[in-house]
C-alpha cells in the first residue's frame, strides 16, 4: 500500500514536472510577443502605404479625367475647324459654294453636338419654362399667355443640365 501511495504521489508530481519543462520562460514569451507585435506593425505599415498609394492613384485618375474630359469632343470639333479653314482657302468662291460649304460644316457641328448629348433648346410655341428659357420681353400675341412666341437666341442643354437658356419673347395674357 505504501508503494501505491508513493506511485500516486509520483504520478501526481510527474505532470507538474513535465509542465514545468515545456512551459516557456517569461523571456521567451516576451520575445515571441515582440515578434508578433513586429509582424503586426509591419503589416500595418504595408497596409498604410498601400492605402496611401491607392489614394494618390485615385487622385491622379481624377485629375487626368478632369484634364482630358473634353478630348473626344475636341477631336470632333477639329473636323469642323478644318472645314471652315478649307472654305477660307478657296481662291474665288461663289456665294452658292460658300453657302453649301457652311451648311455642310453646320451639319458636322450638329452631329458632333448630338454625339455628346449637347442639344439645342428652340422652344417656339412651347410654354415658358424658367429653367430652360430666359424671357427678354413680353409681347401681344394670339397665343396663350406665357407661350414662347419668338426665340432670339437658342439655348443649349448638356444631357439634362441647361448650359445656356434660350433667350425668348413670351406672349402676354389677353386682357
Amino acid at each position: 500500500m505504501q508503494d501505491n501511495i508513493e506511485n500516486n504521489a509520483e504520478a501526481a508530481a510527474a505532470p507538474t514536472a513535465h509542465t514545468k519543462e515545456t512551459m516557456p520562460s517569461l523571456e521567451e514569451m516576451l520575445k515571441a510577443s515582440e515578434l508578433v507585435a513586429a509582424e503586426h506593425h509591419d503589416a500595418w505599415l504595408r497596409a498604410k502605404a498601400e492605402t496611401e498609394n491607392m489614394r494618390r492613384r485615385a487622385a491622379d485618375d481624377v485629375d487626368k479625367a478632369r484634364k482630358f474630359a473634353v478630348e473626344n469632343f475636341a477631336n470632333e470639333l477639329m473636323a469642323v475647324k478644318d472645314s471652315l479653314e478649307a472654305a477660307l482657302t478657296v481662291e474665288s468662291p461663289s456665294v452658292e459654294n460658300m453657302k453649301d460649304g457652311v451648311e455642310l460644316t453646320l451639319k458636322q457641328l450638329v452631329a458632333a453636338f448630338g454625339k455628346f448629348n449637347l442639344n439645342e433648346i428652340n422652344p417656339v410655341g412651347e410654354k415658358f419654362d424658367p429653367h430652360q428659357h430666359q424671357a427678354i420681353q413680353m409681347i401681344e400675341s394670339d397665343q396663350p399667355a406665357n407661350t414662347v412666341v419668338t426665340v432670339l437666341q437658342k439655348g443649349y442643354r448638356l444631357h439634362e443640365r441647361t448650359l445656356r437658356p434660350a433667350l425668348v419673347m413670351v406672349a402676354k395674357g389677353k386682357d
